[in-house]
């Protein structure tokens, strides 16, 4: 990237822009848009909360719900060796527009993905953002070599954080549109999906699902983490990890620009001790142990929603942040084993119902027509051991003990005859 944009190779994110005038300036540059996001949010907010609870759940394919990100330069061989091992049905790419030259290096690891749907994420720098007749030169491009092979592009990403080249949704609303524009005129069969907008900072989303511009979304993406609050069933601003979930899936349902479709297509926690990799303070970071548990729970509160269409884990290596470290050769943390027992028990799953008593929550899916429950409890507590169930721990090992501790950890019950 050029300046004053650089990106950080150890947590694969921008650096924080340091020239304060330069950000002050672009700012005041865009002042127009940040009214438009306000006044758009004042209405479209307090509407979407009202209408939340008369949103209908929809049935999502537990198939393709299961997302990993992956770098195709990290470690190719064994990455894909993994993501064959782990039984995913989709993966997540990432191609920045500053680096065209990889797109061939690109094509070929999504060719050795063989079956698997890809989601493509198209990462832009200030140069594309400012300059469009460049960017519709390198979208063509892309879209030209690879419509055949992705399954959705993921136009821009992270648009509310001004370190990843934009400063206002307006300046978003005109990148998304050379690609719309595209699509009408040349490639009418890609699938395109934005806006990109991380955090619960739903007045952004608000701004890009209801304005004036003429371009629409074949489905919404958002980078909905939520490890600054802990678990992910932490409150923030009154809102838990479903209730965020709900609100913007009807924000989803009332924008005329946009299919009735969601996607989070990035969401993870830092790991304790991994810095410079972590993408966040040494504050925000978890035990490895937690970060297993923190990653079950997301995927399995997503999937009871019944509203998010797939949630793409961020990713498959990364040091600071990925289940698998590769500083010294390839280590698969625990989560790793967490992740793979998940997809296997789950991706070909009809989810039956969610129960949650004071802070105790179990799940219930039909699993090959045997009744599986998932428990996990904020409160510790113990649960007997009966003899029409069998117990496996979140990282696929039987229990054998007549006692079930049920805490943090996720424990899977197979129920006996139960259907």
């Amino acid at each position: 990237m050029k300046e004053p944009y650089r990106w950080d190779n150890y947590s694969d994110q921008p650096y924080p822009l340091k020239d304060k005038n330069y950000k002050r300036e672009m700012r005041k540059s865009q002042i127009g848009s940040f009214f438009k996001t306000l006044f758009i949010s004042i209405f479209v907010l307090p509407i979407s909360l009202i209408l939340t609870p008369f949103v209908k759940r929809k049935k999502i394919d537990s198939r393709t719900f299961f997302c990993l990100g992956v770098d195709f330069e990290r470690n190719p061989e064994e990455s894909l060796e993994m993501v064959e091992e782990l039984g995913i049905e989709r993966v997540l790419l990432r191609i920045k527009l500053w680096e065209m030259e990889k797109l061939p290096l690109l094509k070929d690891f999504i060719l050795s993905c063989k079956d698997k749907k890809v989601t493509l994420k198209i990462l832009q720098d200030r140069e594309h953002v400012e300059d469009l007749s460049l960017l519709q030169k390198d979208l063509e491009t892309i879209f030209a070599s690879l419509n055949q092979h992705v399954d959705i592009f993921e136009i821009g990403s992270t648009i509310n954080r001004a370190k990843w080249g934009f400063f206002s949704v307006d300046e978003y609303s005109r990148f998304y549109k050379v690609a719309y524009d595209l699509k009408i005129s040349k490639f009418p069969y890609v699938k395109l999906i934005g806006s990109g907008v991380i955090d619960f900072e739903y007045h952004f989303t608000a701004h890009t699902l209801f304005n004036t511009k003429k371009y629409r979304y074949d489905g919404v993406s958002s980078l909905l983490y939520v490890d600054r609050r802990g678990a992910p069933e932490n409150m923030q601003m009154g809102f838990n990890l479903q209730d965020k979930i709900s609100l913007l899936s009807t924000m989803v349902w009332l924008s005329p620009k946009s299919s009735h479709e969601l996607h989070i297509t990035e969401t993870n926690w830092p790991i304790s001790g991994t810095a410079p990799y972590a993408p966040t303070s040494e504050y925000e970071c978890v035990s490895e142990e937690l970060y297993s548990d923190y990653m079950l729970r997301y995927y399995l509160l997503a999937l009871a929603s019944q509203q998010v269409d797939s949630v793409s884990w961020h990713q498959l290596i990364a040091p600071g942040y990925g289940l698998v470290d590769n500083r010294e050769g390839i280590k698969q943390r625990s989560a790793y084993k967490a992740y793979k027992f998940m997809v296997q028990n789950l991706k070909n799953s009809q989810f039956l119902r969610l129960d949650i008593k004071r802070g105790y929550y179990i799940l219930q899916f039909l699993v090959d027509n045997v009744l599986l429950q998932i428990h996990w409890s904020l409160n510790p507590t113990t649960l007997k051991k009966e003899d029409f169930f069998t117990p496996y721990s979140r990282d696929g090992e039987k229990i054998e003990s007549q006692t079930l501790n049920i805490g943090s950890s996720p424990i899977y019950i197979y129920i006996k005859d139960a259907v």
